[in-house]
């Protein structure tokens, strides 16, 4: 019997937002399985066992219950100490490629999703055991069963016999079957997070009478912002609090509650949420700090509250966090203690900072940048960012994301959800603690290149996620994507009343590489024709320090009706007191009509704080900035959005001719000789490993004496390589353990005893064919604990550390993911023949990339991997790889958290 897989256990979110725990089963669950069944329902037991039974002895609950992990699987649903749901597989005799497949939920628990998400953790769990179809046999009238397979998403295929429907499907994931789970998650995530954005009711636990503390300014922020439902506030000391009356406990509110924000000491929290559980309160709000940032006790704390909540039912926000709010006049509600209620806007944000939150929400007020709702995620013991872009890809209210990230719960779950929610709603990040990792220690030329930050900066770019270094240029973005259409191409105008910012407006633009086009004949005598003769139109127009609103009105219209730009930034520079208003409302006037869908972007660098008007009310909506600098960064910001919006997803490619057993059994007959931390494989068993994946490399054999190399550079029949094979020798060339194009008996022998000599520990040497044409590049893999693989191409060879040239993403890389890397790289020109020279294979490259794709993914068990240098040779004449190093690990059940993404399964488990 295989291990029980605990890393199996998850929570989930259900269809209407309720919670469950999906888990394997164990032997103790008998008990609480008899009391299932007993539960059930005459029809749904017939439907299950197919034919009517009043009990189910002994006998057959330690059948159930009893299972290997390996040919006999079953999971159950739990919801709060009851188990609910269970779904199985047992491995066919006759196929032990397929699995029967069979569920049972509990009657009072219909139309959850239970089935669905058990399908989901069936099929994952199967496809990591070997098992790759499922058959179910289900009676014509379990018209729920057939609704369940049919909506799966995975290919079904349906035949009759016996009276009994026999089903089989395929468990590989399918693009249909990730559509599905997806779109189940984001409608479960949202019903789940309703009841927090839109209560009825509001009990602030901890609600005081001092003014200044967070309990009392909490108070005062919900009945201040005139919140549409009922707050009770919940103090024993105290029978009112800001006039209105006060309970002891929430048990003690007649009302029924939806949400309750906590603002207690923490060793009270856990109490209070018992309280809570028991009054049926659909969400938390934890204001209270004392938990993981304080360190282990408060983690274990965290960890108690955590299970608490989960085992309830219930969502939490927080702990320690300043709260939340909603500005939907439908419902008007501030959970926060910020000094700052920000206006009615389109834009959604999440902090894990409490404190910037407040500077947050203040800034967004001075810059007009009006807010749909607002999240301070605290710890993210429970909510977290991934839950709340599944709230906001559905949310009316909310068109712009802002997130200020510390740290990632999920990194492919947020590249997945990211990448779909950015095509249609931009999402703007920071990402604190860019430069505190550092590179991590590593034995790898890729794994030295990694770091945290460049696993992050590699998820935000295949998500579609906006990058910003501060909370200013997060704002400036804001501005422009949350009023403006993002540009349609790279091509400004800039219209300004002086040179002089019209030249530093033009040194920012390009510098973020738009464009900044000299402007036709017909465009420039246009313009010439509303301004002075002075005045400079090639682009930019410096309407000179005369201009008035007129000439502003006039130019701008010709600017935008223009099909030679795709966007302009309208500078102007105050030249005397009372001067701004009249261009301020010359510039919305022709913004008011309407008929230009380039983005336009405002520069207004007034003379006296305060002078720039307000937005006219329902008026158009223009992005203003104090400096031209801002607006192009902005600008360029949101350029590179749309253009990631316009490009083809992408589709990782499958390969058939792939012997995925072939490179398996290389590595588990490896894995014994280097124990249970893994380690790194002989360079033929490597060199076998990427074989079996239709990689090129060079001919090679490993020899142990001298008489074996000169006879295996003569069976290779080509001038050859000697490396060095020894333990010590990561880098082969830093220890002189390379001797390059060497012919001849002699010679052969001369370089193995020259390379085997360089280090103690030598185990004989590679003799390989020698490649010497062909561009040196690198390929290489490192996994990230939390990210997954990181795939790196880059100039190879053993400048890659001192230049680092190199490009990242996450695995699994698609064809665009594949096409993005090799531009991204500054050296990959040479490929292209740069100044006459010679030519890459970059179709062999692209493909070779794709494949290692599939191995890292075919093979979980690989944890690192260079190929430097890989030699790219002439088009047509693919590459060889020449050099290369991996490293193995045992991995328990072939499963790897930081891999996987399943939308059945948002949270891990106890």
């Amino acid at each position: 019997m295989a291990a029980y897989p605990a890393e199996y256990d998850f929570h989930v979110v259900l269809r209407d937002g309720g919670m469950a725990r999906i888990r394997p089963v164990t032997a103790d669950d008998a008990e609480r399985m008899g009391a299932m069944f007993r539960r059930m329902g005459r029809e749904s037991i017939y439907h299950r066992f197919f034919t009517h039974k009043r009990d189910i002895t002994d006998e057959e609950l330690e059948y159930f219950t009893t299972v290997d992990y390996d040919d006999r699987m079953a999971f159950v649903a739990e919801i709060g100490h009851d188990i609910v749901a269970v779904g199985r597989y047992d491995r066919m005799e006759d196929d032990p490629t397929a699995a029967e497949v069979a569920f049972e939920v509990e009657d009072a628990h219909h139309g959850r999703g239970l089935g669905s998400h058990l399908l989901s953790h069936l099929t994952n769990y199967a496809r990591n055991n070997g098992v790759t179809a499922f058959r179910a046999f289900v009676l014509p009238e379990n018209y729920p069963m057939m609704r369940l397979f049919r909506g799966s998403g995975y290919r079904m295929k349906r035949g009759m016999g016996e009276g009994v429907y026999e089903v089989e499907f395929p468990v590989v994931k399918s693009d249909e079957a990730l559509r599905v789970e997806s779109a189940h998650e984001q409608q479960a995530v949202a019903n789940s997070l309703l009841p927090i954005f839109y209560p009825r009711s509001v009990a602030i636990i901890g609600a005081s009478r001092e003014q200044l503390s967070i309990g009392g300014r909490l108070m005062r922020n919900v009945v201040d912002a005139h919140f549409s439902g009922a707050v009770f506030p919940v103090n024993p000391n105290a029978p009112a609090v800001g006039s209105i009356k006060a309970y002891r406990s929430v048990l003690d509110i007649p009302d029924s509650i939806d949400v309750a924000v906590i603002v207690v000491p923490s060793r009270f929290v856990l109490p209070v949420v018992e309280e809570c559980a028991k009054k049926g309160v659909k969400g938390l709000v934890v204001i209270s700090a004392g938990f993981s940032e304080t360190g282990a006790e408060g983690t274990a704390l965290e960890q108690e509250l955590r299970d608490l909540v989960r085992v309830s039912g219930m969502r939490m926000i927080g702990p320690n966090c300043m709260g939340m709010l909603n500005t939907d006049p439908a419902v008007s509600l501030n959970l926060t203690f910020a000094p700052t209620f920000p206006p009615r806007g389109n834009v959604a944000m999440s902090t894990q900072s409490g404190g910037l939150g407040i500077a947050i929400l203040d800034y967004a007020d001075q810059l007009e940048i009006g807010i749909s709702s607002f999240v301070s995620v605290g710890n993210k013991a429970d909510v977290g960012t991934n839950d709340l872009l599944l709230y906001w890809e559905g949310d009316p209210a909310t068109d712009v994301i802002l997130l200020y990230v510390e740290s990632f719960g999920h990194p492919r779950r947020f590249a997945r959800i990211a990448r779909r929610i950015g095509r249609e709603k931009p999402i703007i990040a920071v990402k604190s603690g860019r430069t505190s990792a550092g590179a991590r220690a590593a034995s790898s030329h890729t794994g030295a290149l990694a770091s945290v930050e460049v696993a992050v900066s590699a998820l935000f770019r295949q998500a579609g996620v906006i990058r910003v270094d501060t909370l200013e240029q997060m704002f400036e973005a804001a501005s422009l994507l949350a009023n403006q259409p993002a540009p349609k191409g790279r091509r400004v105008a800039v219209l300004t009343n002086g040179g002089g910012p019209g030249i530093l407006c033009v040194d920012a633009l390009e510098s973020e590489g738009l464009e900044v086009p000299e402007f036709s004949d017909a465009l420039r005598t246009e313009l010439q024709s509303h301004l002075s003769s002075d005045a400079a139109v090639r682009n930019p127009v410096d309407m000179i320090a005369s201009a008035g609103s007129d000439q502003y009105k006039a130019c701008l219209k010709a600017l935008l009706a223009s099909d030679e730009i795709d966007a302009v930034i309208v500078i102007f520079i105050p030249i005397s007191p009372g001067s701004l208003q009249p261009i301020h409302a010359a510039v919305y006037e022709v913004a008011a009509e309407g008929s230009s869908d380039k983005t336009l972007l405002t520069v207004f660098m007034e003379a006296d704080a305060g002078e720039i008007p307000p937005t006219p009310v329902g008026g158009p909506r223009l992005p203003s900035y104090t400096f031209p600098e801002p607006a192009a960064r902005a600008l360029a910001r949101a350029a590179r959005y749309a253009e990631w919006t316009g490009r083809p997803e992408g589709e990782v490619v499958e390969f058939e001719d792939l012997d995925v057993e072939a490179a398996q059994e290389v590595i588990w007959d490896a894995l014994p000789r280097l124990g249970s931390e893994g380690g790194w494989l002989e360079p033929d068993e490597a060199e076998a490993v990427l074989r079996a994946f239709g990689i090129s490399l060079a001919a090679s054999r490993v020899a142990t004496t001298r008489q074996e190399a000169i006879e295996a550079a003569a069976e290779i029949g080509t001038p050859v390589v000697l490396k060095v094979i020894a333990p010590s020798a990561l880098h082969k060339s830093d220890v002189g353990g390379i001797v390059l194009d060497v012919q001849g008996d002699a010679a052969v022998g001369e370089a193995f005893d020259r390379v085997t000599s360089v280090v103690d520990d030598a185990e004989g040497a590679l003799v390989q064919e020698f490649v010497g044409s062909g561009h040196e590049v690198i390929v290489g893999m490192t996994e990230d604990p939390s990210f997954g693989p990181l795939i790196a191409f880059g100039l190879g060879g053993v400048f890659v550390e001192l230049i680092g040239d190199v490009a990242f993403r996450i695995h699994p890389l698609t064809d665009v993911d594949v096409d993005e890397m090799i531009q991204e790289v500054k050296s990959a020109r040479l490929l292209d023949g740069y100044r006459g020279g010679p030519a890459g294979d970059i179709p062999a490259l692209k493909e070779t990339l794709l494949r290692l794709s599939a191995l890292v993914e075919a093979v979980p068990e690989i944890a690192e991997f260079d190929l430097n240098p890989v030699k790219v040779l002439e088009p047509g004449s693919g590459l060889r790889v020449v050099d290369l190093r991996m490293r193995v690990r045992p991995v328990p059940q072939r499963w790897l958290p930081s891999r996987k993404d399943i939308p059945a399964a948002q949270m891990r488990g106890r």
